[in-house]
């Protein structure tokens, strides 16, 4: 849920974004270890790490994993070699489309485990048999989507490796290309460092998108999954444009307009399209409001996935 506080907080973090800006590291890694010691507490302490392992499990023996991460870095590398045409923006533009692509494997591998491994679990009665042991409704549909993330941190560990390693060696490439002076160590490192936050920005994302997925998925199957889940993907993209003040006269629009964009995730404040197209980078408040927005919607959307599965007939 997007609140107007929330929505203000990071326009004004987005404002604050300029060239050449600096990030403070130091409380980033310390979130993101913290965050990763939780996910190993959560997998084998709690009951509920037993079914988010057998579900990371299943989703990196699927063959969409490995399909989606062959394509992932096959496209990089052909971003890499092939010329863009831009009149010395290349590396942009390997940024920008490394990051879609990213994006959009790392979510169809989020989205279809968790149609297979929830709906479908639930239409051939294994969730049933799972659920006659000491484990709850709520411990099930908690550990899928851990599981699921865990999968997701594992297909991007190799590929945004190879995203990084690709911009930094992408940098002196273009330069001897175009007959130019060869960058330093220090300017290749920056280049790097700007699209660090954003891969982070879309681990957000897929992140809201799957807790969606996994709501869905414990009232319909596959096929109406994967339909919804990319209208939710297109709207959640301009539910930023639909709250602008001013740009909608109608109030009953206005309305229905509002009314969609706190229902829908906004998925557009994980877009960093315009700080890598000007060279920013992004600053620590924005990723700490789009944490603190990413966090709440999926608390939100899992506490949905609850109520759905709570009285759905597993006989």
């Amino acid at each position: 849920m997007l609140t107007p506080s929330l929505w203000s907080c990071c326009v004004l973090a987005a404002e604050n974004i300029t060239p050449g800006a600096s990030i403070n590291w130091v409380p980033t890694i310390v979130v993101a270890l913290l965050l990763l010691v939780g996910l190993v507490c959560f997998s084998y302490l709690t009951k509920a790490g037993i079914i988010a392992r057998a579900t990371t499990k299943e989703a990196i023996r699927q063959p969409i994993f490995l399909l989606c991460l062959s394509l992932a870095v096959v496209v990089l590398l052909v971003n890499f070699v092939v010329p863009f045409f831009t009149l010395g923006e290349d590396v942009k533009m390997v940024k920008d489309c490394g990051l879609a692509t990213i994006l959009i494997t790392g979510l169809l591998i989020a989205v279809w485990t968790a149609s297979t491994s929830v709906a479908e679990e639930i239409e051939g009665k294994t969730a049933m048999t799972l659920l006659s042991k000491p484990i709850n409704r709520r411990q099930f549909v908690l550990g899928k989507y851990i599981g699921i993330l865990q999968a997701i941190l594992w297909y991007m560990l190799p590929v945004v490796t190879v995203f990084l390693v690709l911009i930094f060696f992408k940098v002196s490439y273009d330069a001897k290309e175009g007959s130019k002076d060869m960058p330093t160590y220090a300017e290749r490192i920056q280049e790097v460092y700007q699209v660090i936050p954003g891969v982070g920005l879309l681990l957000m994302e897929i992140a809201v998108m799957t807790a969606v997925s996994v709501a869905i998925s414990t009232r319909l199957p596959m096929v109406v999954n994967l339909t919804s889940c990319f209208a939710i993907f297109v709207v959640g993209h301009l539910t930023g444009l639909l709250v602008q003040a001013g740009v909608l006269k109608l109030e009953f629009v206005q309305f229905m307009a509002r009314l969609i964009a706190t229902l829908l995730p906004s998925l557009d404040l994980f877009n960093i399209s315009a700080a890598v197209a000007t060279g920013a980078n992004i600053p620590p408040d924005y990723l700490g409001y789009s944490a603190i927005y990413c966090a709440a919607y999926c608390t939100a959307a899992i506490l949905m996935a609850y109520i759905l599965f709570e009285d759905r007939d597993l006989a």
